[in-house]
């Protein structure tokens, strides 16, 4: 007959239990203390690598991106404070500067965008609003993403949306995009022709009439589209999409 086990061979296995618990809680602890370590040595070393090549930095775009990348891979956030990175650069005002006049180049285009501009465009006028000056022209769809990015203390006023493989559009009307005008957006840029139709969203993205027409005719309230009645079907196009918009003289 089998024995059972006694009392004080399930306290003994309670024990080493605990034990090993105890010493899993210390394992982690210290590997996560570890890993904080590292994360301080990488955070010095990125700021005395911005210090060391700060002239390209500020003077390379290209460089500047492959910055960004780097503070990006290990959490930083080179704008968060008066002490980020920039600061440290004389980068700072430059950022704050682009930010100001994303907002002027916006909302003094509102009236024809209906709020949403592409990021390409935005750049484009940027570059004749800051003048014909070689260091004017260095700026990057990077440099405004990173700019914009301050801009959300002022609500979801302004926003930058993925519209597409490396497309955005950055909005500058009060509210947030729902995911389904996005998915209109999206559906309208892979077109190439910056409009949609009831009928195109039903065959692409697979949506019943009665939920294509809720999603073109609130955007279409909103001022974000434009209606146009004379084809066989209505079409609702989006200013900032327009074929050979970009090509325009700015």
């Amino acid at each position: 007959m089998r024995r059972r086990a006694g009392v004080g061979a399930i306290q003994k296995q309670r024990l080493e239990a605990e034990k090993y618990k105890d010493k899993g809680t210390e394992l982690q602890e210290s590997q996560f203390e570890q890993m904080v370590k590292q994360m301080e040595a990488l955070k010095e070393n990125l700021e005395e690598f911005a210090s060391k090549h700060r002239n390209e930095i500020k003077k390379n775009p290209q460089f500047r991106r492959q910055f960004q990348e780097m503070c990006a891979a290990i959490g930083v956030d080179p704008l968060a404070s008066a002490k980020g990175f920039w600061s440290v650069l004389g980068m700072g005002d430059f950022f704050y500067e682009l930010g100001v006049q994303v907002v002027e180049v916006c909302l003094a285009h509102n009236h024809i965008t209906g709020g949403l501009m592409d990021l390409d465009e935005l750049r484009n006028r940027l570059v004749a609003a800051r003048g014909k000056s070689q260091i004017h022209q260095e700026i990057t769809t990077e440099d405004i993403l990173m700019a914009t990015k301050k801009l959300k203390i002022f609500g979801n006023g302004f926003t930058v949306y993925s519209v597409g493989k490396n497309r955005y559009m950055v909005q500058s009307i009060p509210g947030e995009l729902s995911l389904q005008e996005t998915t209109v957006l999206s559906a309208a840029t892979s077109q190439g022709q910056g409009f949609v139709t009831v009928t195109s969203l039903m065959n692409d993205l697979g949506w019943t009439q009665a939920r294509a027409e809720q999603a073109v005719e609130k955007m279409l309230g909103e001022g974000m589209a434009w209606i146009d009645t004379q084809g066989e079907e209505k079409s609702y196009w989006f200013p900032s999409l327009f074929p050979g918009r970009l090509a325009a003289k700015i």
